[in-house]
């Protein structure tokens, strides 16, 4: 037997052999499958769907399909929708109090998600922290903006902000969509379009700005899926929640503080704890020449 016909004979055992080897891979692997039995399903549209008690007209084709695009967006993105789902242990117990000490709608936490899916974001446009305020607009709700301290990252003080702001555009416009919808699109000009158009309602809207266009549907999404993860088969143990930072001591400093890495040390901790407990502290030295008094959390 020649050496060519000897390798070619190997090869064909080879080829045979692998694939073999794979039917059975595949096989193994389907089965296995089949006992998670995966799968992408449509949304069921026909429930109530409301925001802030506002419900949502789903006996508009336009408004089911908007809806479901969102929902279908938010549910299929898994990365995302189980992050806020794992952050929102941690951030909604804080946000919560605050929403009923305001006399705001429960719901409004979930605009918080939507806006950054609970973490301490940056826009391009500059918006920060979890409720995305503009620098102008936080100052303009009092909150503290400057080179050393950036209070949209101070979760308490944001969040009564952010429960006036919107208590605010919904007493003018009418509606918490509406309020939700000049949250993302600016106020004025929600309200000028609402004259142009004549439109009585959000749902009649029609705004060249997709984003807005979407926001208040993207909202009530994530409410859905957050509410009824099991629903979407979205399955997060207890233990793997995000634990909310509840517990901690808090020092006073009257003022100015050369160093918080110095700070730190001094008081027991490291400069990374002190800027996971304080993220509203943005330098790594405070001036304080006004002598303000600033209320610093450490952990006991």
């Amino acid at each position: 037997m020649s050496i060519s016909s000897h390798t070619r004979i190997l090869l064909i055992i080879n080829t045979v052999f692998a694939i073999g080897f794979l039917a059975f891979f595949v096989s193994s692997f389907k089965n296995e499958g089949d006992k998670t039995e995966q799968r992408v399903r449509s949304v069921n549209l026909d429930k109530d769907f409301t925001f802030c008690g506002e419900k949502f007209p789903m006996d508009n084709w336009d408004v089911r399909q908007r809806l479901d695009a969102e929902l279908l967006r938010n549910i299929y993105f898994h990365s995302q929708t189980i992050l806020a789902v794992k952050r929102a242990n941690a951030i909604f117990p804080i946000i919560e109090p605050i929403l009923k000490q305001e006399g705001a709608p429960d719901d409004l936490k979930y605009l918080a998600v939507a806006e950054s899916a609970l973490s301490n974001a940056v826009s391009p446009a500059g918006a920060r922290g979890v409720w995305q305020f503009m620098k102008e607009t936080a100052i303009g709700y009092g909150l503290e903006v400057n080179t050393e301290v950036d209070e949209r990252y101070h979760l308490e003080k944001v969040t009564r902000a952010a429960c006036k702001y919107m208590k605010k555009e919904k007493e003018r416009l009418g509606s918490w969509v509406l309020a939700a919808a000049a949250y993302n699109g600016g106020p004025g000009r929600i309200q000028e379009e609402m004259a142009k158009q004549r439109a009585k309602n959000f749902f009649e809207l029609n705004l060249a700005a997709d984003e807005t266009m979407r926001y208040p549907f993207r909202i009530v999404a994530i409410k859905e899926v957050m509410e009824h993860p099991e629903e979407y088969e979205y399955v997060v143990e207890k233990e793997h929640l995000y634990p909310a930072i509840m517990d901690f001591r808090i020092v006073e400093v009257k003022g100015p503080v050369p160093s918080w890495g110095d700070f730190a040390v001094q008081n027991g901790t490291n400069y990374r704890m002190l800027k996971l407990y304080n993220p509203w502290l943005i330098d790594s030295k405070l001036t304080n020449k006004e002598g303000k008094t600033y209320q610093i959390r450490l952990p006991k």
